[in-house]
């Protein structure tokens, strides 16, 4: 492939550079860049631009209303946004729900979610993860027992991120007990607002709000929100994560948070120079960007064989790995960077409108925080050790 950015796709980058200038409220940038909390009314302001714009469901087919944008324009799009302090877009309806939807959902689920998803009508959490559950995602206990025209769902799920501003869940839940393990579960679609779902908070080390835990007490689900086949809903999840394992690659993400790093680096000091000057972390530094800049280019790579119709398989679990692993990098650097900055930090200081509670300059506001809610991203959407094995298996056929 070519390395270089053609015209048309500098024209595009100036398109997407107008349009943020132009439609990203300067209120919820400085939010973004400043590391303040976003509401769920930011979320759904910034949804809510991008869907009038007909720029919201970058990665769908545009028979569903998608962009119909090559490869290099997501990229430029998601590096774009980032650096302008757009807030990223949530992923459980869009990126997630959407795609198993179009590939095994009914002519029915179609019409009906993927319209209210793209509006903001309908926010989707995902229930995976379980008190005992998470890695080794196939032990989950989670029952759904089909009585008549509806299942009937008793369980709990946890680890629920933004559980508290979600209409809907969609679920993995046990259908059987026989067999593997895998071979019992199924795919279901669950309203929140129905009798017996019961949404518990779980504050987070930074104070935040985040997650939660989800029960499910003799929840009357119909059986039509069932997606695909009773007990095939481990083959519909794989394919859900080999998406959210390529979107966890978040060059865009890592992009800004190099120039932040870059820029703290260059207001402390250290023996009276910037730390930029010093030597073994000017090294650090370069090696992450370097490790970063590879990453671009594998990143565009396997998206530009995704568009030719290529399957990316264990491709996803590469970037999965390389991305969380140059993330947490860069979230170190930035803390060692700030020295006794990053080690309290206020919870307030992260509400918007707050800047009396802040420690320290404005670039140290939620660095640390970062730092430890980040050190998730080595676990989520399938352990990295998991990933290596996958790769070990299917790269080098050990």
């Amino acid at each position: 492939m070519d390395l270089a950015f053609s015209d048309a796709e500098n024209n595009f980058r100036q398109e997407v550079k107008s349009f943020l200038q132009g439609k990203l409220s300067k209120r919820l940038s400085e939010k973004v860049k400043l590391g303040k909390r976003l509401n769920k009314a930011d979320m759904v302001e910034w949804h809510s631009t991008l869907n009038a714009q007909g720029w919201l469901a970058i990665n769908w087919p545009m028979e569903h209303g998608g962009t119909g944008w090559t490869a290099v324009q997501k990229h430029i799009f998601d590096e774009e946004c980032w650096a302008a302090g757009a807030p990223r877009t949530v992923p459980f309806g869009l990126d997630m729900l959407a795609p198993v939807l179009m590939k095994f959902g009914s002519d029915e689920q179609k019409s009906h979610y993927l319209p209210r998803i793209l509006d903001g009508t309908d926010w989707w959490c995902q229930g995976y993860s379980e008190p005992g559950a998470g890695s080794d995602l196939a032990s989950l206990r989670t029952s759904a027992i089909k009585q008549g025209d509806h299942y009937i769902v008793n369980g709990q799920k946890t680890w629920t991120t933004l559980g508290q501003y979600a209409d809907w869940i969609f679920c993995l839940v046990r259908t059987s007990t026989e067999g593997k393990r895998q071979e019992g579960i199924s795919f279901l679609l669950i309203d929140m607002n129905t009798p017996g779902v019961t949404v518990r908070p779980i504050i987070l080390l930074d104070g935040e709000h985040e997650v939660n835990e989800i029960f499910f007490d003799d929840v009357k689900v119909p059986v039509s929100n069932l997606v695909g086949e009773e007990n095939k809903g481990w083959t519909y999840a794989k394919y859900l994560l080999t998406h959210e394992r390529t979107g966890t690659a978040n060059v865009g993400n890592s992009n800004a948070a190099l120039e932040k790093l870059k820029l703290i680096a260059s207001q402390q000091k250290k023996a009276g120079k910037p730390l930029s000057e010093d030597p073994y972390f000017a090294a650090r530094m370069a090696r992450v960007e370097i490790d970063l800049n590879a990453l671009k280019t594998t990143n565009l790579r396997i998206l530009v064989e995704a568009d030719s119709g290529a399957a990316a398989g264990p491709e996803s679990s590469m970037l999965k790995v390389k991305g969380t692993i140059i993330r947490q990098e860069l979230n170190d650097l930035a803390r060692r960077a700030l020295g006794p900055y990053a080690l309290p930090f206020s919870s307030e200081a992260m509400e918007e409108g707050n800047n009396e509670e802040a420690i320290g300059p404005d670039y140290a506001n939620a660095i640390a925080a970062k730092y430890f809610n980040n050190r998730k991203m080595s676990i989520y959407a399938g352990s990295n050790e998991i990933q290596r094995e996958i790769i070990t298996k299917t790269k080098l056929g050990l």
